[in-house]
């Protein structure tokens, strides 16, 4: 999350992830190494440990670190000269990025709200498509080796195209960085810069709004950048699926393997063979919702014990057999039907890149590809929510400041923020409600 504090800008990587971007925890499940998965927050804090121990004996200080037995920080001081260097070769489309930043940084928070409000309303008026948020957290809420470090893979980037956005808008509208670095807090991660005090608050307003939007828009555009090129990934199809209003997307650029589920055969003693489904069925139903492909299995999760109606095709005619959903052996509060299915992946329109799935190393490439555009994507937006600690909360500030007294600004603020709390705090404790502590 990216926060102004006084007027250093920092981004804190602790965001939000999405249940419904179902690829990334049912493939990262399939990967892990169980005996670090249920001991991870201990081998993350046997990692910072070691890491202080090391920066301890090589004396880091000398390099511009601070160091404490909770943190690690890196400030360099001459960051101004190497944006000042880039901004002289870039100077005309940076300038269109930092307009186009303004215009972003309204549409991002108005669509980050809108996210938020619909996930709201889907958990009381359509649960199935209730979309589950946690925070990204190593060793906490992300517990397998795979998991992990896609994670610290995609961190570094994401900050270094944040904070180097934020500070060559910074210099383009001459308002000088005093530095720039990172901190590592155990088990978080944080980058920042410092702008000059003074000259930001001196600054026009709207060179403030450039300079705070800057950083939520490079996030997003890189990540444009990178879905335009994951949408030849059968994958991406699966990512997007917990994206609202990126429905068409999947429409357009990919094509589904079949109308329904096809079984390939039935578990002994599941539920689905105790009721009569039989190998070569077609699943094309499950009570009232349509399932076009497993992408709509995986979308509507199932509850043990539960008695639904799975519809088949079987020669050409529908036949509707009642099915008591039984327990995965993995995770019992995990329900299934009791099939083998053929799980065919959505494949891309523009297939003409070769992503080697079939192969670990294909996988592992795309599971990181997938992990850092979601990385990249959710950071940006939620860091355009309106809260004390987010780029959101700074520009509501920044367009409402001089319009309005010390003291009612403060008390619109206040309010904002009480109502950007509710809505964000509401999605994160629902999806405890639901389902209590997620991990990935």
């Amino acid at each position: 999350m990216v926060f102004l504090s006084g007027k250093v800008d920092t981004i804190i990587t602790g965001l939000i992830a999405t249940d419904k971007c179902t690829v990334l925890k049912k493939i990262t499940d399939r990967m892990e190494f169980d005996f670090i998965t249920q001991n991870a927050i201990i081998y993350v804090l046997i990692a910072w440990v070691a890491i202080f121990v090391t920066a301890k004996a090589l004396k880091v200080e000398r390099f511009g670190f601070t160091l404490k037995p909770y943190s690690l920080t890196y400030k360099n001081y001459k960051v101004q000269d190497a944006l000042t260097r880039l901004l002289g070769r870039t100077r005309r489309g940076v300038r269109v990025f930092a307009d186009v930043s303004v215009i972003a940084g309204f549409l991002m928070m108005g669509y980050v709200f809108y996210f938020l409000l619909l996930n709201l309303s889907n958990f009381f008026v359509e649960p199935t498509e209730f979309a589950e948020l946690t925070v990204l957290m190593p060793g906490i809420t992300l517990t397998s080796v795979d998991a992990i470090l896609w994670f610290l893979l995609s961190i570094p980037i994401v900050l270094v195209i944040h904070e180097g956005a934020h500070g060559i808008v910074g210099v383009l509208e001459k308002i000088n960085i005093k530095n720039g670095g990172f901190a590592i807090f155990i088990a978080l991660f944080a980058g920042f810069v410092e702008p000059d005090e003074e000259q930001f608050s001196k600054a026009k307003k709207i060179s403030r709004l450039r300079l705070i939007g800057a950083g939520p828009t490079s996030n997003v555009i890189f990540a444009f950048a990178l879905g335009g090129i994951l949408l030849t990934n059968p994958l991406f199809a699966m990512g997007l699926a917990g994206v609202p209003g990126a429905e068409p997307i999947v429409e357009w650029f990919y094509e589904t393997p079949e109308d329904g589920v096809l079984v390939l055969s039935v578990i002994d003693g599941g539920g689905a063979q105790q009721a009569g489904i039989q190998a070569n069925d077609v699943i094309i139903k499950i009570n009232d919702v349509d399932i076009k492909s497993a992408m709509d299995l995986q979308k509507n999760p199932l509850t043990p014990g539960d008695a639904v109606d799975v519809t088949v095709l079987r020669d050409g005619s529908q036949i509707v057999f009642p099915v008591t959903i039984m327990p995965a052996s993995e995770d019992p509060e995990r329900g299934l039907i009791g099939i083998m299915r053929n799980n065919q992946l959505p494949q891309p329109v523009f297939n003409f890149i070769d992503w080697n799935l079939d192969t670990p190393s294909g996988m592992w490439f795309s599971m990181f590809l997938l992990w850092l555009w979601m990385i990249s994507f959710f950071i940006g937006l939620i860091n355009m929510l309106p809260l004390p600690i987010l780029d959101g909360g700074k520009f509501i500030h920044t367009i409402i400041d001089g319009r309005i007294s010390e003291k009612n600004l403060n008390g619109a603020m206040m309010a904002v923020y009480a109502v950007s709390f509710i809505v964000f705090g509401l999605n994160i404790g629902l999806s405890y409600y639901k389902s209590g502590w997620i991990s990935i």
